[in-house]
């Protein structure tokens, strides 16, 4: 089965979000990762903590994992910090 990671974020620097994002993106590749929504939130019922969503679709968990642990990623991970306040879920 298909696992997603879901990340609800507010950008903070968008110069350092882009600069993320970009590296970001190169990490997913060995885990088949791939994006398959992003973009600001619309509410439809209560309240959004965070302005914009993404979604990545994995093959399964431990791609999932395996990506999000990977020293590729957590290289980035201080200037994800930088560039935005974030949530990341795990659904699998």
């Amino acid at each position: 089965m298909s696992a997603l990671i879901i990340v609800d974020l507010t950008p903070t620097d968008k110069d350092r979000l882009s600069t993320y994002s970009a590296l970001a993106a190169e990490t997913l590749v060995p885990f088949s990762g791939e994006f398959i929504a992003k973009g600001p939130i619309e509410a439809l019922h209560g309240d959004a903590a965070f302005s914009t969503k993404v979604v990545i679709q994995f093959p399964d968990r431990e791609s999932a994992e395996n990506w999000y642990r990977s020293e590729a990623y957590q290289a980035i991970i201080p200037t994800r910090n930088q560039g935005m306040n974030s949530q990341f879920h795990l659904v699998a």
